[in-house]
């Protein structure tokens, strides 16, 4: 059988002088990435345990985490959720064990409670009162009748009575300053305003002959015993002046006349007349 011819040898002249040439540039060699290597299952590694939370592998129960994606196997307990009041400061925080916060935590909440108390005692009152102004300013008025009238003192001819009978051109006649003129009523009710007519007369030429009130105190009483005061100015002219009050539960209201004009020897302070108005 033939032999193939072998490739001929260089000479010692030529490879020398291949030798002696210079080497140029190379081009680097593509790195080539290693093949995964499947690593056996252990006999410890048997898929009889629980699975896996994230990918369902078995795994024995002494593991830490997942023999396939290296998940935590044994899942923390998430804490419950608080309630909606401890999502607000100052109680959102959650304290620790043992810490001393809880006890600050506690005083907050007992110092809330008693502002929110101790705001509304002092707000009730106040939003009462402005309930009942709303509803004197939108409801109506309706006049009402002393049930009882009465005075310290009165001029002859000019008794207390003639302050509520309706006519302006009679009056009460007081002697001095300091008299007063006491209204009672039936039953409680909703004083809302007081008219008050002063003088002899509504004319101006017999009004400025006559003494007449430019100032006094209203005492209104109302049926728990509670006394309110108002002081009173009142013009100096003819015609109905308009006190508005704004008091519930009203029994007996009380006129003291304490400054007057026109004053003279045997001219007594005249009150024309004097009208209750209540509310409907």
């Amino acid at each position: 059988m033939p032999l193939s011819a072998a490739a001929p040898r260089p000479s010692a002249p030529e490879a020398q002088a291949a030798a002696d040439e210079p080497i140029g540039a190379v081009q680097p060699a593509k790195p080539v990435a290693r093949r995964p290597v499947v690593r056996p299952v252990a006999a410890d590694e048997a898929p009889d345990g629980p699975p896996c939370p994230a990918c369902g592998t078995p795994n024995l129960p002494g593991r830490q985490f997942c023999r396939r994606c290296a998940a935590p196997l044994r899942v923390r307990e998430q804490p419950a959720a608080l309630p909606w009041w401890r999502t607000v400061w100052p109680f959102r925080r959650r304290v620790r064990g043992g810490s001393g916060g809880r006890g600050l935590r506690r005083l907050l909440l007992v110092t809330v409670l008693v502002g929110l108390l101790f705001a509304g005692f002092m707000l009730v009152p106040f939003g009462r009162y402005l309930f009942e102004d709303v509803r004197d300013k939108l409801g109506g008025t309706a006049e009402i009748s002393p049930s009882a009238v009465s005075a310290s003192a009165a001029a002859p001819g000019h008794p207390a009575s003639a302050a509520i009978d309706g006519l302006t051109n009679k009056y009460w006649g007081a002697p001095a300053l300091g008299d007063s003129l006491t209204c009672s009523f039936g039953k409680p009710f909703r004083l809302v305003g007081v008219v008050v007519h002063t003088g002899v007369s509504k004319e101006p030429q017999e009004f400025r002959r006559g003494a007449r009130p430019i100032g006094a105190d209203l005492l209104v009483t109302t049926a728990d015993g509670t006394v309110h005061e108002k002081a009173v100015t009142l013009n100096d002219k003819p015609g109905q002046q308009t006190i508005r009050t704004g008091i519930s539960d009203v029994v007996s209201v009380r006129l003291i006349l304490r400054d007057a004009a026109g004053q003279g020897e045997g001219r007594p302070i005249a009150v024309g007349e004097v009208e209750f108005f209540q509310r409907t």
